[in-house]
């Protein structure tokens, strides 16, 4: 295989993780700020309950998705092959 094309899929895979740790960047905000202020989503959910779970829910997936993206760009970087594979 070319070093060009080896080059190229280092940075795919680096840029894919960077998205993946941001989107679970974003899940972890929006679930600290259901948690904490749900006064805004009670309209929209009927039953305080299904509300908190649920952001307790956005709050886990998301920092599992931004570890797993972080874990991701460093094993890009280094070309670890058991960091990319978790």
């Amino acid at each position: 295989v070319p070093m060009g094309v080896l080059t190229c899929m280092k940075y795919l895979m680096f840029i894919f993780n960077v998205l993946v740790f941001a989107g679970g960047i974003c899940l972890a905000g929006m679930g600290v700020w259901v948690a904490v202020d749900p006064a805004g989503f009670q309209d929209i959910v009927a039953t305080r309950a299904v509300l908190s779970a649920g952001a307790w829910l956005l709050l886990a997936v998301g920092i599992a998705l931004s570890l797993l993206g972080f874990l991701g760009c460093c094993g890009a970087l280094r070309r670890s092959r058991p960091l990319l594979l978790l």
